[in-house]
C-alpha cells in the first residue's frame, strides 16, 4: 500500500457534462474515465500498458453474455480503451440463493510477463493472456465457449464427502475478438473441496512459478455447517499450468468463525521466504514458501512455521457476533522489516464492533500469540482495511470510517481523521499523501506524516469499496460504475 511514485495530484475533479457533450463543470487532473459494472469491489491492477481492474455484468459489454456474471475487464493503459473482458456466469448455492449474485470479480490481478491470473467469486482461479482472443477466435483454453456459457442448471449443494457441483452444461457462446483469451481453469470447489462463504475475494500471489491462493474454505450458507472441514484454506498452484502443487495442513478450516476472504502476502526471514496468510479464525499465519513434496499422486504441504492470534485475549472470551467478541482476518497481513502488521475485522454485514491493530514478530516459531506481539493498538474497530506503513508510521482504515495513524515502533495512537462513512478499501501512500475512499463516495487526499492535514474531499458519487493504485504517475481510483485514470499531466 506504498508507492515511491512522484508528482500525483493533491485534488482532481472528473467534470460534469451538459445534454449536449459539452462541459458545464471542465475536468481537473482527470486523464480518462472508463465505464465499469453497475458494483465493483476489485482494485485494478496496473502492467505492461494495461489496466484489469474485476467488476460486474450490471453495464454489460457483450449483450451476447446477459445475466449475473463475473467479469474482469482490460482497458489500455493510455487512452483508457475498452480492450477485452472475461464474462463467466455466476453460480447458484443451495436451491436458487446466489451467495455471489452481482458481486462481480472481487479479486485484483497478479500479472507476469503476458499472463494474468485471478480468482472469480465462484472459486475458479483462471489464468488469460494480456491480449484479447482476437480476429482468430482460437482461444488457448479449448473449452473457453462451454465455460461461458449460462449453465442450463448449475447447483451446489454439501454431500456425506463435502461440496458437490451439479452442472448441466447450457449452449456454447459465440466467442468475439473482444473476449479473453484464456489459458487456464482451476476449480478450488471440485478440485480441493473449498465451499467459500459469500464468494472468493483472496487474490493470487505469485512468486516465481507458484501462484498461492487462498480458497474461501469456510461456512455454508446455513452458518452451521462446515462442509468441508480438513478442506485447505491455502493452496498452490503450477502458474504455468494451473495444476495443483501443495496445500496448506494448518487446519483452520474448523475454527473458522464465519468466513475466510484475507490474501497471502509474503516477507523474507533469515534467507527463507514466508507465506503470510490471516485466517477466518482471526489467526495471522506463517507458512514456509517452498511446498514439501507430496507422495505419487498427492499435491505437497506447506509447513506451518508459526501462528500468532491477531485477537486481544478479552475479546476471545466473548462470543462470536457481539460487539466485544473475537474476529477473522480479512484484511492482507504486511511485512516491513521483519515485523507482520494486521488487523482484525468481521463481515461488513455483522455492524460495528471492536477491533484490534496488532504488530507481529515475524521472526518467531510455533505458537507465538504471547511470545511474538510486539505490541496492539486496540483504538480501532474492526477493519477489512490492509495498512499502509511509511516513514515510521502505520495508516489503517475501519469500518467505522476512521483513519488511524499509529507510530510503527510503539503501536501509539499520532492522529485520528473520521472519514465520514465506512471504509472498505486500504489506504495508500504515495508522493507525501494518503488516499483512501469511503462507501459514501468520497477520496480523501491526506498529508502524510505525524501533522494531520486534509488536502482534498472528492465526491464521486458512487461507493469507493476499492483501493487506489498509483503506476506510472497516475492514480487509478475505481468505484463502483467507472474507473478513474488522474494526472497532473492530464
Amino acid at each position: 500500500m506504498v508507492s515511491d511514485e512522484t508528482g500525483l495530484p493533491s485534488t482532481f475533479d472528473t467534470g460534469e457534462s451538459d445534454d449536449n457533450g459539452g462541459w458545464t463543470r471542465p475536468p481537473l487532473n482527470t486523464k480518462w474515465t472508463a465505464a465499469l459494472g453497475n458494483q465493483t469491489f476489485g482494485t485494478p491492477t496496473v502492467a505492461a500498458g494495461r489496466v484489469l481492474v474485476g467488476t460486474n455484468n450490471g453495464a454489460a459489454r457483450n449483450p451476447r453474455l446477459k445475466g449475473d456474471r463475473q467479469v474482469m475487464m482490460c482497458f489500455d493503459e493510455e487512452t483508457g480503451e475498452f480492450l477485452w473482458q472475461f464474462a463467466s456466469p455466476s453460480p447458484v448455492f443451495h436451491g436458487d440463493f446466489s451467495i455471489c449474485g452481482e458481486l462481480g470479480i472481487c479479486t485484483s490481478a497478479a500479472i507476469e510477463d503476458d499472463r494474468a491470473y485471478f480468482v472469480t467469486s465462484r472459486a475458479h482461479v483462471v489464468c488469460t493472456t494480456l491480449e484479447p482472443l482476437g480476429e482468430s477466435l482460437q482461444p488457448i483454453y479449448a473449452d473457453q465457449a462451454q465455460y461461458l456459457a449460462q449453465p442450463a442448471r448449475e447447483r451446489f449443494h454439501v454431500g456425506p464427502d463435502g461440496p458437490v457441483a451439479n452442472r448441466r452444461p447450457g449452449d456454447p457462446v459465440e466467442l468475439t475478438p473482444t473476449d479473453a483469451n484464456m489459458v487456464w481453469v482451476y476449480d478450488m470447489m471440485t478440485g480441493v473441496g473449498a465451499w467459500p462463504h459469500d464468494a472468493s475475494s483472496a487474490s493470487p500471489l505469485l512468486i516465481g512459478d507458484y501462484l498461492y491462493v487462498g480458497t474461501g474454505n469456510a461456512e455454508a450458507v446455513d452458518e452451521v455447517n462446515k462442509p468441508s472441514p480438513d478442506g485447505p484454506s491455502l493452496i498452490v498452484l503450477d502458474r504455468r499450468t494451473g495444476e495443483l502443487v501443495a496445500v496448506d495442513e494448518a487446519g483452520i478450516v474448523p475454527r473458522v468463525h464465519h468466513g475466510q476472504w484475507s490474501s497471502p502476502s509474503s516477507g523474507v526471514v533469515g534467507g527463507r521466504t514466508l507465506i503470510l496468510y490471516g485466517g477466518g479464525d482471526g489467526v495471522c499465519y506463517a507458512f514456509d514458501a517452498t511446498p514439501i513434496p507430496g507422495s505419487v499422486g498427492k499435491p505437497g504441504t506447506l509447513d506451518t512455521i508459526w501462528r500468532c492470534d491477531a485477537n486481544p485475549p478479552e475479546l476471545r472470551q466473548v462470543r462470536y457476533l457481539r460487539e466485544n467478541g473475537p474476529s477473522e482476518i480479512i484484511a492482507t497481513p504486511v511485512f516491513h522489516e521483519d515485523r507482520v502488521y494486521v488487523a482484525i475485522g468481521q463481515d461488513p454485514n455483522h455492524g460495528l464492533g471492536k477491533g484490534c491493530l496488532s504488530c507481529i514478530d515475524a521472526a518467531g516459531a510455533g505458537d507465538i500469540s504471547k511470545t511474538g506481539v510486539i505490541w496492539r493498538y486496540t483504538g480501532i474497530d474492526r477493519s477489512v482495511s490492509t495498512a499502509a506503513i511509511a516513514d515510521g508510521l502505520v495508516y489503517a482504515a475501519d469500518l467505522a470510517g476512521v483513519l488511524h495513524c499509529v507510530d510503527a515502533e510503539t503501536g501509539e495512537a499520532v492522529w485520528t481523521q473520521d472519514l465520514g462513512a465506512p471504509v472498505w478499501g486500504s489506504p495508500l501512500c504515495a508522493d507525501g499523501k494518503l488516499y483512501v475512499g469511503t462507501e459514501g463516495g468520497d477520496l480523501y487526499i491526506m498529508n502524510a506524516g505525524r501533522e494531520k492535514h486534509t488536502l482534498a474531499s472528492i465526491s464521486l458519487f458512487s461507493p469507493i469499496y476499492t483501493t487506489a493504485v498509483v503506476a506510472n504517475h497516475v492514480l487509478y481510483v475505481t468505484t463502483g460504475r467507472n474507473l478513474y485514470a488522474i494526472s497532473t499531466q492530464a
